[in-house]
């Protein structure tokens, strides 16, 4: 990478007037060679403005990558007679590269998706005064000065503020830092063949117990707890109460009764 900026740095500015000329020749010429000599005098900015976003963490070869695209999609494009030079003009598409590549690359999870958290993204961090989190005050006069919502200003600090983890445990670490990882929590334990059989063979084990202890009561107080918990439309007391020809005091008590025999006869 010095060795590349050594090069262009070598690479001699053009003055106004060549620059005018080469511009023209492309614009009404299309000459490639023109193209080339435009390109060429400017990959210094590019380095330039690629060491302004050295605090994004992404690696400054990649930024001037994405920027050189950009300066060549602005020389394409550039008009002569407009009467400003080509690094005014180029500034815009050199950034819009490069911001693009940040958002891409930054996060796993994309940060900025809308024009107001894209301008936030950019700006948040310049905004504050502190390293702090923002106070309402603060919070407020930066979405007054950027034209955003306020929630959005809270949303993007946070964002900021938070930071990617692996879901895999660092091969390094240690039993201390196992909880860490996402591995040791998020685990998806219900395809496990094990786990499977092992719940199959506890349910079949459970529907056996509970059989067996029903069948230990009496047909008519089976039939009362059948109807009050096991069965889909649940019969009420004074239903079961009508059909036994008893009080529905009575029916409750036959099922007090039964209730305390079963939970006997399933801890056993």
């Amino acid at each position: 990478m010095p060795a590349y900026v050594q090069a262009v740095s070598g690479i001699p500015i053009l003055s106004a007037e060549r620059e005018q000329a080469l511009a023209e020749k492309l614009y009404y010429s299309e000459c490639v060679d023109s193209a080339r000599e435009l390109v060429l005098a400017h990959l210094r900015f590019v380095v330039h403005i690629a060491r302004s976003y050295s605090g994004y963490g992404l690696a400054e070869a990649d930024l001037i990558q994405e920027g050189n695209v950009g300066l060549m999609k602005a020389v394409k494009r550039f008009d002569p007679n407009k009467g400003v030079r080509l690094v005014s003009f180029a500034v815009h598409w050199i950034k819009a590269e490069m911001h693009e590549f940040i958002l891409r690359n930054w996060r796993i999870v994309k940060v900025a998706t809308t024009k107001a958290q894209r301008k936030l993204f950019f700006n948040l961090r310049s905004a504050k005064k502190s390293l702090g989190w923002l106070s309402a005050e603060e919070t407020q006069a930066i979405a007054a000065d950027l034209g955003v919502d306020e929630a959005e200003v809270q949303r993007m600090e946070g964002r900021l503020s938070s930071r990617d983890i692996a879901f895999d445990l660092p091969t390094d670490a240690d039993d201390d830092d196992a909880w860490q990882s996402p591995q040791a929590y998020l685990d998806d334990i219900s395809t496990d063949p094990a786990r499977c059989i092992e719940a199959e063979d506890s349910a079949r084990d459970g529907e056996d117990r509970l059989r067996s202890a029903l069948s230990s009561l009496d047909e008519r107080s089976r039939n009362i707890v059948t109807q009050r918990w096991l069965a889909e439309q649940k019969a009420t007391l004074h239903e079961l109460a009508a059909e036994y020809g008893v009080s529905a005091e009575r029916i409750r008590q036959l099922e007090v009764n039964a209730m305390k025999k079963l939970k006997t006869t399933l801890v056993v």
